[in-house]
């Protein structure tokens, strides 16, 4: 070997992942970390993580690799704190998801109508409660049977139709449905269908046909695409 080259450190090639980087909150993730770690900003949990890479400053005493250690040691602390701040950012966002998702479900449940998940051959998949309190059952134990089988003969038939109407692109379907009830005559409910935009199965809307206007001259078997 050379004179000149005995004393050449060889070239630092270790980097630190950068995928935590371009965030879009506002400012750039890589600064916030910077700023934090150099304490212009509120110190938080890398505290301990910062004392302990500080330890680590100290070992790196050798005058050959000193400054490449210092240099990847404080690239390690920066993306410590990036990850910390993604991770409260992550936070945050979750805990506007489920906030969120609450509001909907008190929403859906608070609806006036009777709302239903069903597939094509009309099993229920979810429902609110003002569709249970509209079949006169528990929620749990509804999921899992059929829709028609709180139906007239001739409704169900029609029910099945309307599934697969829209199953096949024609839109959403309306009609008048009658309820099978245990004691008196059947009850007539207005029915709107339509595709579930999340997945395979429908979503189907009864509401009491005398909360929709009078049932008279609305013809249970009569129905039409919008």
């Amino acid at each position: 070997m050379q004179e000149g080259q005995q004393h050449c450190r060889p070239e630092r090639v270790l980097t630190v992942p950068n995928s935590t980087r371009g965030s879009g909150h506002p400012g750039d993730l890589r600064a916030r970390a910077v700023s934090r770690l150099t304490g212009r900003a509120p110190a938080g949990a890398h505290e301990g993580a910062a004392a302990a890479f500080s330890v680590l400053h100290e070992l790196a005493s050798s005058p050959s690799t000193a400054a490449d250690a210092l240099a990847l040691l404080h690239e390690l602390q920066v993306h410590q704190v990036e990850v910390e701040l993604q991770a409260e950012e992550l936070r945050a966002s979750r805990a506007e998801l489920e906030s969120a998702l609450q509001r909907q479900v008190q929403l859906y449940d608070a609806m006036p109508v009777g709302c239903f998940t069903v597939d094509l051959v009309g099993t229920m998949h979810e429902l609110n409660l003002p569709g249970a309190a509209l079949l006169a059952s528990e929620r749990d134990a509804l999921v899992g049977q059929s829709l028609c089988s709180f139906l007239t003969a001739e409704s169900a038939q029609l029910l099945r139709l309307q599934l697969t109407r829209v199953s096949v692109g024609r839109g959403a379907q309306t009609c008048s449905l009658q309820l099978n009830r245990r004691h008196g005559d059947p009850h007539v409910v207005h029915a709107a269908f339509n595709v579930d935009p999340a997945g395979r199965t429908f979503l189907v809307a009864l509401m009491d046909a005398g909360l929709g206007g009078q049932a008279r001259g609305a013809e249970p078997g009569s129905s039409q695409a919008t």
